[in-house]
């Protein structure tokens, strides 16, 4: 205590000034800050252009139905059906019995028309005898006619029974071409039989109801007992050789982007997975109502489908492998598009253009190249001549830190 208070004695006796004196260093040293650490630009994540498979693709959807639909109708009217041959599900043949008609109607017919030509025929001939006759008295009575008008010349017989004879003989002429006519009639009469009989004969092949192409029954209207007929309606309907086509409604903004041989993937409720197709027809008008076209895509195997089904499908526009960057990193605005590339730590505007869209990912097709880094975000707080730490996203999700 008393070197302590002896010191303290001493002090509270010297100057003022000495006392500042002897107190600043010990303050000085106390209030002088340490070194700042050098500052980092901002860490920012970062992306690459890579070249990817891109697909440029129209979206569409509608239903699957026949690419043709035959209606097989009877061809002979008012015959009932005795029996049904075929059934909804079934393929059959071009040319395989469908159904069959009643032909009793027909055969009473063609036994009829076949006794009026048997009768047709007995009257022809009946009239070849009857010519041969008047044929014989007409060449008898010419020349009974000649000698009369010979033995009047030379005033050894009567000029009134000469003309009495030349007229006997114009008769007899005329009644040779009577007869001659009735054949000709008799003959038309059998011509018109012969006609008769064939339709007859037509209508009962047709009593034998055939599928006109091969394909798939999808209908069947037919019923045995009742009446065939065109007021009935079809007896079946038959998708021709089972072809089956997607009826896609399209948007009128695509309308103009696909084209008939474009490759089309359907996909149907239900299927593991897509059929192929190929875009066949494109109508030439638009739904006024709905402004909506449609495309007519043929489906190359449709052994699983079903006319009706609904389906949703993708035509292929193009298809191709190109530089790309995720879609989040371009900013749009009515100038063009724009990116911020990223070059020795420093951000730059750079312009580009764009190309296809497929999901989250676009098509530079001016402006980078495969490997440039960019920002990933457009929205990032980052401008053009900033210095950025970047830090690159991989395709997993993760981040990793870009050295030099």
């Amino acid at each position: 205590m008393r070197p302590l208070l002896a010191f303290a004695l001493a002090v509270s006796l010297m100057p003022a000034p000495l006392v500042l004196a002897t107190a600043l260093p010990t303050a000085a040293q106390d209030a002088q800050p340490a070194a700042a650490p050098a500052a980092q630009p901002p860490a920012i994540i970062a992306v690459r252009a890579v070249v990817a498979p891109i697909t440029d693709r129209v979206l569409a959807n509608g239903m699957i139905a026949a690419v043709e639909e035959v209606l097989v109708a009877p061809q002979v009217e008012g015959l009932a059906i005795e029996s049904l041959n075929a059934d909804v599900g079934d393929r059959v043949e071009a040319g395989a019995v469908l159904a069959t008609l009643s032909d009793d109607q027909l055969i009473l017919q063609r036994s009829q028309l076949d006794a009026n030509r048997a009768k047709a025929l007995a009257g022809i001939a009946q009239l070849g005898a009857q010519l041969a006759e008047v044929q014989s008295t007409a060449d008898e009575t010419v020349k009974t006619a000649r000698r009369a008008r010979q033995l009047a010349e030379k005033g050894t017989y009567s000029t009134v029974q000469a003309e009495q004879a030349e007229a006997q003989a114009t008769g007899a002429l005329a009644r040779i071409r009577s007869v001659e006519e009735s054949i000709k009639v008799a003959e038309a009469d059998i011509t018109l039989i012969d006609a008769q009989i064939k339709d007859v004969e037509l209508r009962l092949a047709r009593t034998e109801v055939k599928a006109p192409v091969s394909g798939v029954i999808t209908g069947r209207g037919a019923r045995v007992g009742s009446i065939a007929g065109a007021a009935a309606g079809p007896l079946f309907t038959m998708i021709r050789d089972g072809r089956l086509e997607m009826r896609a409604d399209i948007a009128e903004a695509d309308m103009q982007r696909i084209a008939q041989g474009q490759t089309a993937r359907i996909h149907l409720i239900g299927a593991a997975a897509p059929v192929t197709g190929e875009v066949r027809l494109i109508e030439p008008t638009l739904n006024t109502t709905s402004r909506l076209g449609m495309a007519r895509i043929e489906i190359e195997d449709a052994a699983a489908l079903r006319a009706g089904m609904f389906a949703d499908a993708e035509i292929i526009v193009a298809e191709r492998d190109a530089v790309t960057v995720p879609v989040t990193s371009i900013n749009m605005d009515p100038d063009g598009a724009d990116v911020l590339k990223i070059e020795d730590g420093v951000a730059r505007l750079t312009a580009v253009k764009t190309g296809i869209r497929d999901g989250g990912r676009v098509e530079i097709t001016e402006g980078l190249a495969e490997g440039d880094l960019i920002v990933a975000k457009a929205g990032a707080f980052v401008r053009d001549g900033d210095r950025v730490t970047p830090v690159e996203e991989t395709d997993s999700g993760h981040v990793a830190a870009i050295t030099e």
